[in-house]
This record gives structure tokens, C-alpha cells and sequence, in this order.
């Protein structure tokens, strides 16, 4: 593609996103706005509904007082006729009374224990009716028996006579009807006079609000539906889809009290009623019912009785789509001929500019192809011709650089095949593995040790990892690839004819210009030897300490063996048997078997098998083994434990060994004797600390540094192999040991172990 192309291509492509995105930000703008304009629409509408209902509360309260008053005449006028025991009246008898009073019916009700019945009724269907479960009704039947002021705040009381507000009928539910209740105490039954009658039920429905939510959406055309919710009911086990509830059906329970409920879905809805009430605020959402998109508003309404009630307002949403799709059409239209007009007339202003870039570039392709000597011409001092100039100095630099950079390409060639020399006649194996961990690079001693030639290994995923040491690798390359260094480690490894060799490797990863890992470069070293020899000296150390310890244990030995030697001839002079002295005897034999066993540690195979022990328990069987020295020099152990019982991971024998030999060490320190104070503490969460420390004579400064150092000694026979072996069996348990001593004051010893729960799988 030209230039000139490219131009008119960038120029009319920056055209068309400022476009688009001057066309969604007006969509989404104007969609908002339409949206803002909906709901202030539906929120004028719930206030006009919220108004009707209250004033048609108003007409309605001014009816049912009057009604109300003519009950409470006409039930003067019962009491008058009927007697005082309800025993004494008959169905027929308030049949006939009802309408000399002029009303519908009448009702006699009854106070039971825990409700109030319907007895006695001109009306059979009232009869045996409960009023339990009649809410604030049956709260005012219960001040009227008690000749109290009924308090609720729904229907009319004058002395000794409360009459209900309009209701559905519990024994018509057709009709909604208004009653009257009248008790003055003189006889055991409540006169209750009512009035049904279709021009109640027509008031009733006319005064309702239903009237104004037609009203309402008959001028909004918008709006589909209009909904009056009772929050207490609304959504509950019994109510349907539709909104009607079988068990609350009247004007004071239902989940629907005006309007329809036919754009509904009962979840959101249920959960945009519970927001509002909670939030006191108008909740509106876009959702789709019955395949049309519509608006839902939900609108509390606030009673000055404290009461709430929630009006719902469903609007169709196709007038803001068919205003959005007519402004969207008219700002495609109008982009469309934008955009050809630019496309021209940069197409045509492209033509104009490039015509020196063309001298230009073929003096980049001269210098692409190697020729630098041929400058460019400068015909004029704009842009362009400061390019121009730029251009024949870069040119200039080029060439020299170009030189510079083959002697620099000769130079590197050198110093890699130096490194690659270096690489090639180490002793220690190298290999080098890209980030999925195939091989890119091995050495000759990498062949040697492992028996692959590199032609085998290259590009090929190597397996020299045991599969029990599989998850522990994962762990080292994952911390790797996060950054982390490594030290050098002691493993395991395999070679191509599946023998296993003991090697100490560290890896560590190769990096780019930018610092991001591009491979990881391996080095093993073989340790058979060197372990071989380790374990040669720990043994040596070993007889050396098991020769030292003989002594203070054949002395322990001799004292039982003295009382064994009493009492055996002690029963042979007698020439009898005696049950004490056996019991005696056979603790004696016990802890000489004690002793022997204990002594007995040193003398096993070590096989390194780690495992979770107490470090308290081996403790305290290092410190049975040495008691008996301790005695011959007077010393005496004090022990500062915490109550935890700290788990190690570790062989258990050779921890023994080194609380043998530092403890041995404290001993043979402290010719006069003294005490020795082991402590067992918790350092932190995840590891623990063992402090020794004796009253010795102390280790002079310039001994110090040497602690440590094979075949280095202060004692007359010993090895100076025991302290060396026990820093290696501490390093291998993944801990720290530390020696703090002054001439004269004695000597303390610091061993740091990881807790079991922490300590990385050992493998032996």
C-alpha cells in the first residue's frame, strides 16, 4: 500500500472512530436522558395516584361514619328488643328484628377463652365464624368486651360501639360490606348489625382507586400498568404469579390492593419492594416481560399512620427505542457524508505532501542495500529538508557503525567460544533447559555423569528427576520462576540406566536485556564420594564418643552389680528365698538393661529415614545416657522446658549424637562441676530453639574461628571430628546452630529447628 494510500486510509479511519464515538456517546446520553425523563414521568404519576388514594380515603371515611352511626342506632334499638342471655334468642327472631332496625343482618358474638365467635346470625353462612385471626378486628372485640376505648386507629368508636372500615365479606367475599359492633356490658354477647348491598359495594369500588389508575393510564399511554402492593404480603408462599392470594383476600392484607399485576416477575419485583421500603427510595430497572422491553418503577408512599405502601408503574420502553433509533439513523447519515468528504480531500492533499518523501525513500533503500555514499539534495529548509539532512547524517553514522559492529560480531564470536571452551572442560555437569523444560545445552561432564550423549537430549525433555523427588523439583522451578534464588541443594538424581547418584546442584534462571526469564541453567556435582567419606568420619567420631561414654557407664553399671552380689549371698547364707530382696534385684537388673539400651543408640545404622519425633523425648533419653557421667563430676542438669511438645522432622540417632556431644563437651568444660541449663522454647510460628549453656571454663577468642574445622582440637584425645559432624547433621535438618563463649564464664550453645509442621520432606 502507497503512502498516499495510507495517508487517506489513517485520516479517514481517525474520522470514523471520532465518529462512532461521538454516535455512542450521544445514543447512551440521550438514552439516559430518555430514561431520567421516564421515571420523573412515572414518579408524577404514583404522586397523582398516592393523591386520589388519599383523598378517596378521605370521601370514604365521611361515608362510613355516617353508615357507621346508623349501625350504632340500630343496635340501640336490637338491645332494647333482645334479651340478655343469647340462649334466649333464635335465628329467626334477628331475621326479623334486622329489618325492623333496617339493616342487612345481624350477628350475636361471644367471647370465648382465647377467641371471639359468631353464635347466633340471621345469616347462616356467619355462623360459628372465628375472629382470631382478624388482626386489629379482633384487637377492638376484645377492648369492647372489656368495656374499654377501642384504640386502633382503623373504623369509628363511640362509647361502648366500634364499627369497621369497608371489607370484603369473610362469608361473601363478593361484597364488601360495614359493620357495626355494640356491647354495654348487661349481656354475654356482642349485637353485631351490617349492611351488604350493592350500593355499598358500588360505593365502595367507585370511592377506590381503581377508577384513578385507569384515569391515569387512560392519559398515559406509556404506561401499561399501575400497581398498588402491600409490601407485608407481597411475594409470600401463598400468593400467585398473577398477584391473588387465596388466603388474604382483604382490602387490609392482600399483596395486590389496586390495580393489575400482569407485567410481573415475583423474584425482582419481590426484591425491588424489600429496596425500596428498606432504602425509602424510588427503585427503577429495565427488564423484559412477555417479550416486551419495559421500565418498572417501584415507588414508596409513606402514611401519616406510619404505615407504607409501594406503587408500582410498568412503562413500555418502545417509545425511547423508536426516538433512539430515529436519532441514530440521522447521525449515521450525516457521518457517512463526513467521511466521503474526507476521504477525498485527503486522498487528494496525500498526493501533494509525498512527492519529496519518494526521493527519500530511495535513499533509505540505497542504505538498506549497503550504499552509503550517495547524499541526498536538499531543496528547501522545511521539514521535509531537515529530514533530508538528518537522513545523510544518519547515513554517515551508519557507515560507521557498520564497521564498528563487525569488528564488535568478531569480538563476541571470540569470547563465546572461549565460555564455551570454559564450559566444556568443567568437572561439574551443566545443562541448560528452556521454560517448558527441554534441553537446549549440555556439557561433557553433563555426558559423563549422566551417560547422555547431547545429541540424545537436545530439544527432548529430560527425566533425571526420581518420581519421589517429583514434587519437591516442581516446588524449586515454581519459586524460581517467581524469582526467587536457591541455594545449593543435596539430591538425588537419575542416570540413563536408572541408578540413582547423589548429586549437589543449583540452579538458576538466564535473563534477557529486560530482565524476563528465557531459560535456567543447571550445575551437578557428583557427592558420592564426598558423602561416603562424611559418613566415614561420622563414624570415627562416633566410636570416639562411645569410647568416652564406656567409662561413666561401666561405673553406673557396677553400683546395681554390687547390689545384685549382696543379696544373692545374702539368700545363699540364709538358704532362703526372700520376696523383697527379689523386687530389689530385678529393679536393679532393669536399669542396668536401661542403661545398656541407651547406650546401645550410637552403635545403630544410621540409615537416614526422617521421621516426626519429640524433641523433648530425645532430650531426655540423651540426658538418662549421660546422668551417670554428669554424677562423677559433680554436675547437675536444670531443665527450663515449655509445656508444648515440639515435633521435629529428623533421624532421630543422629540428633541424639549431637545433644551427646555438645552436652559431652559442657561435661568434660566443667572440672569442678556446676550446672548445666538445657532450655526448649518456641523461637516463632514456625520454629524452635534449643539453648545449652555450662558454667565451663570457656573457649579462648583465638579458638573461635577454629571451631569446627576437622581434626581440630583443644582436647588431648579427642578428634576435633564431633562438632564438625554435628553442624553438618543440624544443616541437613534445614537448622542453624551458633557457639557463644568467654573465657571463664562458660560456653552456650544455639540449635534453631524448623517445626515438623514447616520442615521440607527429607529424602534418604
Amino acid at each position: 500500500m502507497s503512502i498516499k494510500n495510507k495517508i487517506t486510509l489513517i485520516m479517514s479511519g481517525s474520522l470514523l472512530l471520532i465518529l462512532l464515538l461521538y454516535i455512542l456517546l450521544s445514543f447512551y446520553t440521550t438514552q439516559a436522558n430518555l430514561k431520567k425523563d421516564s421515571e420523573s414521568k412515572m414518579l408524577i404519576a404514583a404522586r397523582q395516584v398516592a393523591a386520589s388514594i388519599e383523598q378517596s380515603r378521605y370521601s370514604s371515611d365521611y361515608v362510613e361514619r355516617q353508615i357507621g352511626e346508623m349501625l350504632r342506632i340500630a343496635s340501640i334499638l336490637a338491645a332494647k328488643e333482645l334479651p340478655e342471655d343469647y340462649h334466649d334468642i333464635d335465628n329467626n327472631k334477628l331475621k326479623k328484628l334486622s329489618q325492623e332496625v333496617g339493616v342487612t343482618d345481624i350477628s350475636l358474638m361471644v367471647r370465648t377463652r382465647e377467641d371471639v365467635v359468631i353464635i347466633k346470625s340471621s345469616d347462616p353462612k356467619e355462623i360459628g365464624m372465628s375472629a382470631q385471626d382478624w388482626g386489629f378486628w379482633f384487637t377492638a372485640f376484645k377492648q369492647l368486651f372489656n368495656m374499654q376505648k377501642v384504640t386502633v386507629s382503623q373504623g369509628m368508636y363511640i362509647d361502648k360501639f366500634w364499627s369497621g372500615p369497608f371489607e370484603y365479606s369473610t362469608s361473601n367475599p363478593g361484597y364488601i360490606d360495614k359493620w357495626g359492633y355494640y356491647y354495654d356490658g348487661k349481656r354475654n354477647y356482642m349485637i353485631d348489625p351490617y349492611i351488604r348491598s350493592d350500593a355499598v359495594n358500588d360505593y365502595a369500588k367507585m370511592v377506590s382507586p381503581e377508577a384513578v389508575l385507569d384515569k391515569t393510564k387512560a392519559v398515559n399511554p406509556q404506561i401499561l400498568e399501575i400497581t398498588c402492593i402491600n409490601p407485608q404480603t407481597f411475594g409470600n408462599e401463598t400468593m400467585t404469579d398473577n398477584g391473588f392470594d387465596s388466603f388474604n383476600i382483604k382490602l387490609r392484607n392482600r399483596p395486590i390492593q389496586y390495580g393489575t399485576y400482569n407485567y410481573g416477575d415475583l423474584s425482582k419485583d419481590k426484591q425491588a419492594v424489600s429496596q425500596a421500603i428498606k432504602t425509602g427510595s424510588n427503585v427503577v430497572f429495565d427488564t423484559r416481560i412477555h417479550g416486551k422491553k419495559v421500565i418498572k418503577s417501584f415507588i414508596p408512599v409513606f402514611n401519616p399512620d406510619q404505615s407504607v405502601y409501594i406503587i408500582s408503574i410498568v412503562m413500555d420502553y418502545q417509545i425511547i427505542s423508536q426516538i433512539l433509533h430515529e436519532q441514530l439513523f440521522n447521525y449515521i447519515a450525516i457521518s457517512a457524508v463526513l467521511l466521503l468528504v474526507v476521504i477525498i480531500g485527503s486522498y487528494v492533499l496525500a498526493g501533494y505532501f509525498i512527492r519529496p518523501i519518494k526521493s527519500i525513500l530511495v535513499k533509505v533503500r540505497d542504505v538498506s542495500e549497503g550504499h552509503f555514499d550517495t547524499p541526498l539534495i536538499i531543496n528547501s529548509k522545511d521539514e521535509l529538508g531537515l529530514l533530508s539532512s538528518k537522513i545523510n547524517t544518519m547515513t554517515a553514522s551508519l557507515s560507521d557503525y557498520t564497521n564498528q559492529l563487525k569488528q564488535a560480531v568478531e569480538e563476541n564470536k571470540s569470547v563465546k567460544d572461549h565460555l564455551e571452551s570454559i564450559i566444556q572442560q568443567t568437572a561439574d555437569a551443566i545443562h541448560t533447559v528452556d521454560w517448558s523444560g527441554r534441553v537446549l545445552q549440555v556439557n561433557k561432564a553433563f555426558e559423563n555423569l549422566y551417560g547422555w550423549s547431547s545429541s540424545e537430549v537436545l530439544g527432548r525433555r529430560l527425566k533425571i528427576v526420581p518420581d519421589f523427588l517429583e514434587e519437591e523439583e516442581q516446588r524449586r522451578l515454581k519459586a524460581l520462576r517467581l524469582g526467587e534464588q536457591l541455594p545449593p541443594s543435596e539430591t538425588l538424581r537419575l542416570k540413563r540406566d536408572d541408578t540413582l547418584v547423589e548429586v549437589s546442584i543449583s540452579t538458576a534462571p538466564v535473563k534477557d536485556e529486560n530482565g524476563n526469564i528465557i531459560s535456567f541453567i543447571s550445575v551437578s556435582r557428583d557427592m558420592t564420594e564426598r558423602n561416603k567419606m562424611d559418613e566415614l568420619l561420622r563414624r570415627s567420631e562416633k566410636l570416639t564418643t562411645v569410647g568416652q561414654l564406656a567409662a561413666g557407664v561401666a561405673h553406673e553399671i557396677r553400683n546395681p552389680l554390687t547390689t545384685l552380689r549382696g543379696f544373692l549371698q545374702l539368700q545363699r547364707e540364709n538358704n532362703r528365698l526372700s520376696p523383697l530382696h527379689n523386687e530389689i534385684m530385678l529393679s536393679e537388673l532393669d536399669r542396668i538393661n536401661l542403661i545398656v539400651s541407651e547406650f546401645l543408640i550410637l552403635a545403630k545404622p544410621q540409615a537416614t529415614q526422617f521421621q516426626v519425633k519429640s524433641i523433648r523425648n530425645i532430650l531426655n533419653d540423651v540426658i538418662s545416657l549421660l546422668d551417670s557421667q554428669a554424677h562423677l563430676f559433680g554436675i547437675e542438669f536444670k531443665f527450663e522446658f515449655e509445656q508444648e511438645n515440639f515435633k521435629v522432622h529428623c533421624e532421630e540417632n543422629q540428633m541424639k549424637q549431637v545433644f551427646i556431644n555438645i552436652i559431652k563437651n559442657s561435661i568434660e568444660a566443667m572440672e569442678d562441676g556446676g550446672v548445666i541449663r538445657i532450655e526448649l522454647f518456641r523461637l516463632n510460628p514456625e520454629e524452635i530453639g534449643i539453648t545449652i549453656t555450662d558454667q565451663g571454663i570457656g573457649i579462648p577468642s583465638h579458638i573461635m574461628p577454629k571451631l569446627g574445622e576437622p581434626f581440630f582440637t583443644s582436647k588431648e584425645n579427642g578428634t576435633g571430628l564431633g562438632l564438625m559432624i554435628s553442624q553438618g547433621i543440624i544443616e541437613g535438618h534445614k537448622g542453624m546452630m551458633e557457639i557463644f563463649s568467654k573465657p571463664g564464664q562458660g560456653t552456650r550453645v544455639d540449635i534453631i529447628l524448623p517445626l515438623a509442621g514447616n520442615a521440607e520432606q527429607t529424602k534418604s
